[in-house]
């Protein structure tokens, strides 16, 4: 979220260390220790076990969902990367069980129009990427009868809980983010806003608001999880326990500590003229990148005009291809093949022959989604609702956190 793009809370039991359905196969793990590292959950396949048969950690009532939330900057178009990375997984975790005959996760996708403001941004345009990327959210199969779907801003308890972790959060904590120093020197050292330094905080209250139970990220946002699974852990100790319960409040943990969860194929897309650099709306050539909405021409083109090697035949894992295997995992998602199959029917293609394959994949793969945008796009009214109807449960959740948050740290309540 946030600069990283991407934020999401997802899926696994913290009890159960894996578990298989035929191929499918998802590898979990218990929370670790904070110690500056955690062990991602590897997820392959398109589907995902439902939980009812296994422990809940604070309730083991089958009926009791795991948490998802997650979101996408609106600034610049939404492209391959933040839809192969995040959103196509976020649709996989809307499954119906035929076990326990109800949704296994619940769900909450917002757009991050926060965090959209910590670098120089266009004010006229923020607001029709705002609705842009809540439409192709929908186009892209976010099923609203089963998410929230809503705008960042729209949840005043998310900048409330972002100054309240702040007290909380040693600024060393902050100072030490790669992303920080990075962008910070982009805009000249002291010249960059405070935002800029303090997001990690506005990305954690995102997740603990909610007590998310997962963060599905991309690998250049473990950090990230990392700091916001630090602040929830000091917030509990600083806070949480009996120094609660002395006040009125349930005792215990104030936040969930939440997992990470790191698709094993299209987590991290990469750029089509740098097979080292990820796919990125900020990078100066729109040759970089798939947009969503990219005519079929113009995704011909850009697949021809991609960065390739001079190796015989194609495959996958060979460090000295990036390019290859970026374009191979790529197309292996979209075409809905195994690894195994794309290896088999690529290992003797030349690029010539690989590429309009490609780019038919790729275009067959996004029509559907361009054609439901502009039916969207055509109701204004209907998106209208649909955020307004969003904001409204995630206000609803955010305020029992925002209740015991306050409560727990001694602030006078409102008596009405």
């Amino acid at each position: 979220m946030g600069h990283a793009t991407t934020l999401s809370q997802f899926l696994i039991l913290s009890t159960s260390r894996f578990s298989r359905i035929g191929s499918r196969t998802r590898f979990l793990s218990k929370p670790t220790p904070l110690s500056g590292s955690f062990s991602p959950i590897q997820v392959t396949g398109q589907g995902f076990r439902c939980c009812c048969s296994a422990a809940a950690t604070e309730d083991t009532s089958p009926s009791v969902k795991k948490r998802v939330v997650s979101g996408v900057q609106p600034t610049g178009s939404i492209h391959l990367g933040n839809y192969l990375g995040a959103i196509k997984n976020w649709v996989a975790l809307q499954a119906f069980c035929v076990i326990c005959l109800q949704d296994t996760y619940e769900t909450l996708f917002f757009i991050v129009d926060l965090h959209a403001i910590t670098l120089p941004y266009d004010t006229q345009q923020l607001g029709k990427a705002t609705r842009d990327t809540a439409a192709l959210y929908l186009a892209c199969g976010i099923d609203v009868s089963k998410a929230s779907v809503f705008v960042q801003s729209h949840v005043r308890s998310h900048q409330e809980l972002m100054w309240l972790l702040c007290a909380s959060t040693p600024i060393g904590w902050l100072q030490k983010m790669i992303q920080f120093k990075e962008k910070s020197r982009k805009e000249g050292g002291e010249n960059a806003s405070a935002a800029l330094l303090i997001y990690p905080d506005l990305m954690a209250a995102d997740i603990l608001l909610y007590q998310s139970d997962f963060v599905p990220v991309g690998e250049d946002q473990k950090q990230h999880l990392e700091l916001a699974r630090e602040i929830a852990q000091r917030m509990n100790n600083l806070y949480g326990g009996r120094k609660w319960k002395k006040l009125g409040g349930r005792g215990g943990s104030l936040f969930k500590i939440p997992e990470p969860l790191i698709p094993q194929a299209g987590a991290r897309v990469m750029s089509l003229t740098d097979g080292l650099s990820k796919m990125s709306k900020s990078a100066p050539s729109d040759q970089s990148r798939i947009n969503l909405l990219d005519s079929k021409d113009l995704i011909a083109n850009k697949i021809k005009r991609c960065k390739t090697d001079s190796f015989a035949g194609l495959e996958f894992d060979n460090a000295e291809r990036p390019e290859c295997d970026n374009l191979l995992s790529v197309y292996q998602i979209v075409s809905g093949k195994t690894k195994e199959e794309v290896k088999e029917e690529c290992k003797h293609l030349s690029w010539g022959t690989f590429k309009p394959l490609l780019a038919d994949a790729l275009i067959e793969h996004l029509s559907p989604i361009q054609a439901r945008y502009q039916e969207i796009t055509a109701e204004p009214e209907y998106l209208d609702k649909v955020l307004a109807e969003g904001a409204d449960r995630a206000t609803e959740l955010g305020d029992v956190t925002m209740r015991n948050v306050y409560q727990a740290m001694g602030f006078y309540p409102r008596r009405r």
